[in-house]
């Protein structure tokens, strides 16, 4: 979303004004890329984890402003919905143990803020999506205290002139509509940052496009919303449906969604910049005082705030970031497509397998989106939304193929190499690609355990599905805390 928003109305004044400044914000921001003004010296990765709060009974509860005050953490911030917060890791190198770190981090982090929210009723839960969300846990009454949320949800109604219709037909069908955005808050996402410079930046984020099909498939832990089964990541279709700005007639003209893929493989950071500010008017036209080019040319380093901004409202799976840290610009891809959960284990483990496989791919002598069409990743994406570990993927050299084969054949050993050139010790390299070998060789991840054991509550205990729902949450929260890899996890 970019810095915090106060309430307010926007005029076409204020449109335009902002127009201007971002295209001046654009035309800074290549300056400074043709004058190499990155810190590139020490690259760092970062971690975000969205969570859902429920109460004793496994329910949504709309309680993050308690908890939150409870937590007393700045690094837990509120995030769409009453029942969700996020928590921002600190950022670390990979090297040596970076990961082990981060893992116990992140453990002790959630464990802390746990221990004090079931004091007060409510519990923290890592998961793709909540499933015994209803649709009225999903009203305007529980978007967060935040002005921000309210003026972005006028801001995306406004665009559309009509209510949000979410349609998704996976194993069961769900056809709903909304007036408000806040079924995206029931997309509850892990979000991997990675620094590279400006010359690495695009073999990165071509890598990353490229590889996000298997991310999902292997990571998938969203079958079930609104009380039905649909796809193993429903995430990715209903995050997409619940922030479109498009009535029908401008999606049949071809209009791009501001939850995007994207369309081609890039040369340069400039590019996805400069494609977000040409495709998409400004949903939140807020203006900052700073001049960016007074600022490059007084030897200032330019916030960019509007250019800034802009890119928060332009949801790409795989999202460019400029930011500015002790004083100095920098860039990361902000790798968006994974869900949160199952444990703290799983989500390193994934982010080991990213992190490696990413490097391997950007670092090789014949990039591999050379002999791949872009078409072909995007399609890999949503064939992996949909059917998750089962998913089969098209390659190239291999064709098409299950997407565990292809991870056991070919991309752990990619992966492998990529956190060598990292500098991750070996045992702890071998410990984290050793679960998601494993996820491959069971065919389990949170999104089967969590259909398998459905089906058995409903079968064999003979429970209603709401019950059975709740009955896979509770189940789920326990085994959560255990941190086993979920392929381990026991069916009820």
């Amino acid at each position: 979303m970019g810095e915090d928003v106060g309430a307010r109305t926007f005029s076409r004044e204020d449109r335009a004004r902002y127009r201007d400044k971002v295209r001046r914000c654009l035309d800074v921001f290549a300056e400074m890329l043709r004058e190499a003004r990155f810190d590139v010296e020490r690259p760092m990765t970062g971690l975000e984890i969205e969570l859902n709060l429920v109460d004793d009974e496994s329910q949504p509860t709309m309680r993050n402003t308690d908890v939150l005050a409870a937590v007393a953490d700045p690094s837990f911030q509120t995030e769409l919905g009453q029942f969700n917060v996020e928590i921002n890791v600190a950022p670390r190198r990979l090297a040596g143990t970076g990961t082990a770190q981060f893992e116990e981090d992140v453990r002790a982090s959630l464990n802390a803020a746990d221990a004090k929210a079931r004091a007060i009723g409510a519990h923290l839960v890592m998961i793709g999506i909540l499933p015994t969300l209803r649709p009225e846990h999903l009203t305007a009454r529980t978007l967060s205290a935040n002005p921000r949320y309210e003026l972005l949800n006028e801001q995306i109604f406004a665009a559309r002139g009509e209510d949000l219709r979410i349609a998704i037909n996976g194993v069961e069908r769900l056809a709903v509509t909304a007036d408000t955005i806040t079924p995206e808050a029931a997309c509850t996402s892990t979000q991997f940052h990675l620094q590279v410079s400006p010359g690495q930046f695009a073999d990165y984020w071509n890598a990353a496009q490229a590889v996000a099909g298997v991310q999902v498939a292997l990571g998938a832990n969203s079958p079930l919303f609104f009380g039905r089964e649909l796809w193993r990541e429903t995430r990715i279709p209903l995050f997409q449906q619940a922030t479109d700005t498009r009535s029908e007639e401008i999606k049949a003209q071809g209009v791009r969604p501001r939850v995007w893929f994207g369309e081609r493989w890039i040369t340069s950071v400039f590019d996805l910049f400069e494609e977000n500010v040409r495709y998409f008017p400004a949903l939140l036209p807020v203006c900052d005082p700073e001049d960016p080019a007074e600022a490059l040319a007084t030897g200032d380093v330019p916030k960019l705030a509007e250019l800034r901004l802009h890119n928060g409202t332009v949801y790409r799976w795989n999202r460019p970031v400029y930011d500015v840290l002790r004083g100095r610009p920098h860039l990361r891809v902000e790798n968006r497509v994974l869900p949160a959960g199952p444990t703290v284990l799983d989500t390193i483990a994934n982010g080991a397998f990213y992190f490696g496989l990413v490097r391997a791919l950007a670092e090789s002598d014949r990039p591999l989106w050379s002999q791949m069409s872009f078409s072909a990743a995007e399609e890999n994406f949503t064939t992996c939304a949909r059917y998750g570990i089962d998913a089969q993927v098209f390659w190239p050299g291999l064709g098409y193929l299950p997407v565990t084969e292809l991870v056991l054949r070919r991309l752990l050993p990619l992966a492998h190499h990529g956190l060598d050139r990292w500098g991750l010790e070996p045992d702890e390299r071998d410990r984290l690609l050793a679960v998601i070998e494993q996820r491959c060789l069971t065919g389990r991840n949170g999104a089967s355990w969590q259909v398998e054991t459905l089906h058995r509550l409903e079968s064999a205990d003979h429970l209603d599905r709401p019950e059975a729902l709740r009955e896979v949450v509770r189940h789920y929260v326990d085994l959560m805390h255990t941190n086993r890899p979920v392929h381990e996890w026991p069916l009820p």
